[in-house]
């Protein structure tokens, strides 16, 4: 959905791309602003899937999900972005056969930049980590609020998608 292997980058071109960090793989997203051989300068967002990190390392979560940290695709890095996250700008180079550069349509890279840039994993987490009650409600009610303000019609029917799988829309 997310992803194609590129034929031929261009300036402007939309890109997913992982970057070592560890023992774990973060994600950038973001926009070609140059090519020289193998080499592309990418303007965007550098992501640390931080808070699957922590469930894999208390061993709460799955073999999928230390899969997801090593070798995130556009396709399963949204399963990583439920939980909290920590971003920064991505200005640098990269390598086109080191980092596993995938090009990716404008829909998609808006849909993944809007994600983090609305807090949506922080907003998903805390109604996941809270126990059923008042606290848990009221942070499905501030969740929903934020899904009804979304301007970017796909980021909100994805987030929709997304929290129906995870059973949290009422």
């Amino acid at each position: 959905m997310f992803g194609r292997k590129p034929k031929q980058l261009q300036e402007g071109s939309y890109v997913f791309a992982t970057k070592p960090d560890g023992q774990y793989t973060n994600v950038i997203v973001g926009a070609v602003t140059g090519i020289d051989g193998d080499k592309i300068g990418v303007s965007g967002l550098i992501i640390n899937m931080a808070g699957l990190k922590n469930k894999v390392s208390q061993g709460k979560a799955g073999p999928r999900s230390e899969e997801i940290l090593k070798n995130p695709t556009p396709e399963s890095c949204i399963l990583g972005l439920v939980y909290r996250t920590e971003h920064d700008t991505f200005n640098d180079t990269l390598n086109v056969k080191e980092n596993n550069v995938v090009e990716m349509s404008e829909k998609s890279f808006y849909v993944l930049d809007g994600w983090i840039r609305e807090s949506l994993p922080e907003l998903i987490n805390n109604v996941l980590s809270l126990p059923e009650g008042a606290e848990r409600d009221q942070a499905k009610r501030i969740l929903k609020q934020r899904m009804d303000t979304l301007y970017d019609k796909n980021l909100k029917q994805n987030l929709y998608s997304v929290c129906r799988s995870l059973k949290i829309l009422n």
